[in-house]
């Protein structure tokens, strides 16, 4: 691992390209033990399989290291942010924090990957001007072309056969635009318009379609206040009015509010709230909630989309 400079305003956010095992172990390993010898918090976020490589290999100089099954914390990107790195880093304000985090792995599937990478390119907008290192590993073997090529964009530093060099490629904000694409239609969905004297209505709808197609306990308790915020955030931000759509999609439930409103902000829903904030945390609470949100925002309008599985 390449030693960088920092100072103690710099956010440090690099790739780092592996192809087997004992590179990805070695890598991870250097970096962290780096961290312990400037006394950083560190935590390690990466799927279940190579969070057991990066324990093993640090051994006795584990303890003290937040260690965190990605596929579980992460299995939403659109929490990793607020849940996972923001967590963390406002945790331990003093002093630089340093990170592991693999958001982006071979089990990812191709309706995740647009908010995993959306997700890579928006580290840069929440931690600029902190003291933080994120340090994200990319499989240059089981992963495809394009997310490699993604990588280089949304990371500033790459590391590469023990190699850091500056990304020549690197625009966070093109990678942001990109997958801001509009959503497919919704197949067979319920579907139902509301304003605001149909919100107790639009949500016993939402429940009633998501009892028919099988969600139970707390994940219908969970989808109820989803759209809950999802549908307010229309009325109070979009417009005044909206449509909401329920289906189901190869195990999962999926519920869509569209509406005549515009995000602007790019980390909306992606920042924890701050202390004593009122409101603000209906986007952030979606997040925290479903396996994955997909948003497209543009000239007519907003769409979010949420998953459950079944």
């Amino acid at each position: 691992m390449t030693d960088t400079v920092t100072t103690d305003e710099t956010f440090v956010h690099p790739a780092l390209f592996y192809r087997t095992e004992l590179e990805y172990t070695q890598q991870t390993v250097s970096f962290l033990r780096e961290g312990l010898t400037a006394g950083e918090p560190m935590a390690v976020a990466v799927p279940g399989p190579n969070l057991e490589l990066i324990r093993t290999g640090l051994g006795a100089d584990a303890e003290g290291i937040l260690f965190l099954d990605m596929t579980e914390a992460g299995r939403n990107p659109g929490r990793i942010i607020p849940r996972v790195l923001r967590g963390f880093a406002d945790a331990h304000p003093e002093g630089r924090v340093r990170i592991i985090g693999e958001p982006i792995w071979a089990g990812r599937s191709a309706l995740e990957y647009p908010a995993c990478a959306q997700h890579e390119a928006l580290i840069n907008a929440a931690f600029e001007g902190r003291a933080v290192t994120i340090l994200c590993p990319y499989d240059e073997v089981r992963l495809a072309p394009d997310v490699i090529a993604d990588a280089r964009l949304t990371h500033p530093t790459l590391i590469s056969a023990g190699r850091e060099v500056v990304s020549d490629a690197y625009d966070w904000e093109a990678v942001v635009s990109r997958y801001n694409t509009a959503l497919p239609p919704a197949p067979d969905a319920a579907v139902f318009s509301y304003g605001s004297e149909q919100l107790p209505e639009v949500r016993r709808f939402a429940v009633a379609q998501a009892v028919r197609l099988g969600l139970a306990g707390q994940r219908l308790d969970d989808a109820e206040l989803a759209v809950a915020e999802l549908t307010t955030n229309s009325v109070v931000h979009g417009g005044g009015n909206g449509t909401l759509a329920v289906w189901a999609e190869a195990g999962q439930l999926v519920c869509e509010a569209r509406d005549a409103g515009r995000l602007n902000d790019p980390l909306a829903g992606r920042r924890p709230p701050e202390h004593g904030q009122l409101g603000g945390r209906g986007l952030l609470l979606v997040h925290y909630m479903a396996d994955l949100v997909r948003v497209h925002t543009g000239d007519e309008g907003t769409t979010v989309r949420f998953y459950l599985t079944l």
